[in-house]
């Protein structure tokens, strides 16, 4: 069996931009040597983009390999893939609204699985998670595992966890953040990343006393400002990356 039809070309910003969101999230802390951003295809919504496996900070536009949402490769040319490359599929499938998920270990946020204290909306730059966080647990259904969501049935299973939010955790794994552009996906891991850092601040020093965290319908109307506002983040950091790549 052949590889699948490519959904077509995609115009040089946008692998440039792809690959530098790849770079953003090493730069903010959210990713290591691990961890993966994808787009889905512009003009061919079963299809999407993302980099070769290679760590994030060292990815270029010319790393960018095109799948189908079963997550075959159109044109590796001998490039590796990432295994978990099934996340990014799967979730493509079930939500026609999501055009970028992101993929992270980070540090902060990976307690949140491992505990039963839900994830909250610390404050308005991470109004997005007042929306609920789950926690898809890999044991629950495939038992015990080298914890890697590496085929289409496993990347189901995170999807239906996910539901229709945008965040999701991965116990004793990581995480998953989505949003409906490639900025918005970048500033929502990136916040993640922040907010969990100001939850455990919280929690220590409130000593088990009530928090006064967004709650859903302030969430919602916060989110619906950083959606436009949350732009600005994302030209900082881009023009960062320019400055350093030159792409």
């Amino acid at each position: 069996m052949g590889a699948p039809k490519s959904g077509g070309p995609v115009g040089a910003d946008v692998l440039a931009d792809l690959a530098a969101a790849s770079r953003i999230l090493a730069a903010q802390g959210v990713v290591d040597g691990f961890g993966h951003v994808s787009l889905r295809h512009p003009q061919a919504p079963a299809r999407y983009l993302m980099a070769r496996s290679i760590a994030p900070a060292l990815v270029t536009p010319d790393d960018i390999i095109e799948y189908d949402l079963d997550s075959n490769p159109c044109n590796a040319d001998g490039r590796n893939s990432f295994l978990e490359r099934f996340i990014h599929g799967e979730i493509y499938k079930a939500r026609p609204d999501i055009q970028s998920v992101v993929h992270s270990h980070s540090p902060s946020v990976i307690p949140f699985g491992l505990v039963g204290v839900p994830m909250r909306a610390m404050f308005h730059n991470a109004a997005f998670i007042a929306a609920g966080v789950p926690v898809f647990d890999i044991k629950k259904k495939f038992g015990a595992t080298d914890m890697l969501v590496s085929d289409g049935k496993k990347g189901v299973a995170l999807a239906e966890v996910m539901g229709k939010k945008d965040i999701a955790l991965m116990r004793a794994h990581g995480s998953v953040a989505c949003g409906p552009t490639l900025q918005t996906a970048v500033f929502r891991a990136v916040y993640t990343e922040v907010n969990a850092r100001i939850q455990h601040w919280t929690l220590a020093l409130g000593g088990g006393a009530p928090m006064a965290v967004l709650d859903e319908e302030e969430g919602r109307l916060a989110d619906a400002i950083n959606r436009t506002a949350g732009m600005r983040a994302w030209d900082l950091w881009r023009t960062q990356m320019r400055g350093q790549v030159g792409w």
